[in-house]
């Protein structure tokens, strides 16, 4: 078993849970996270030690996320199609073919990148690799959420549900 799965399944991604992940109010609150995380985080200079309370709360709403919103049953919206397609990719990595294959490959470089710049932002609080860092992750997943919805929709006729 992979990272991945092995992530997935720790972290109670059941069935039911990939599609209340589905939910786009998931897909869109977990992007949300992102500046709210680099701003706990950069709150270390005014809060000092502190600054974990901030920290805890964006990692335990990442944990939670996927298990409270609506189940989707049938994605219809490009967030939803998304995930689907994620899910698809962690059972079956063979699905992910040639240009795709190369586009996530490139998506990990472009993810990797960003965050280097990010974590070096935060730790000389400066602002311009950290918005940068940020702003290559966000794209990149966007960018992944957009080739596996592209899975999902090439495959969904013989997705298991």
């Amino acid at each position: 078993m992979n990272v991945l799965k092995k992530y997935a399944q720790a972290a109670g991604m059941t069935d039911e849970a990939w599609k209340r992940h589905a939910n786009p109010w998931s897909v869109w609150t977990r992007f949300a996270a992102i500046p709210l995380m680099i701003a706990a985080i950069w709150s270390r200079e005014w809060l000092g030690w502190w600054a974990l309370v901030p920290v805890g709360l964006v990692v335990v709403w990442l944990a939670v996320n996927p298990h409270v919103f609506p189940a989707v049953e049938q994605p219809g919206s490009w967030s939803a199609r998304g995930i689907y397609g994620e899910k698809l990719w962690l059972r079956d990595r063979s699905l992910v073919t040639g240009d795709h294959r190369n586009v996530q490959r490139l998506l990990i470089g472009v993810g990797a990148a960003g965050f280097a710049l990010l974590i070096w932002g935060l730790i000389a609080l400066d602002g311009w690799p950290t918005v940068f860092g940020a702003t290559l992750i966000t794209l990149g997943q966007l960018w992944r959420i957009d080739r596996l919805g592209q899975l999902y929709l090439a495959h969904r006729d013989t997705a298991p549900e």
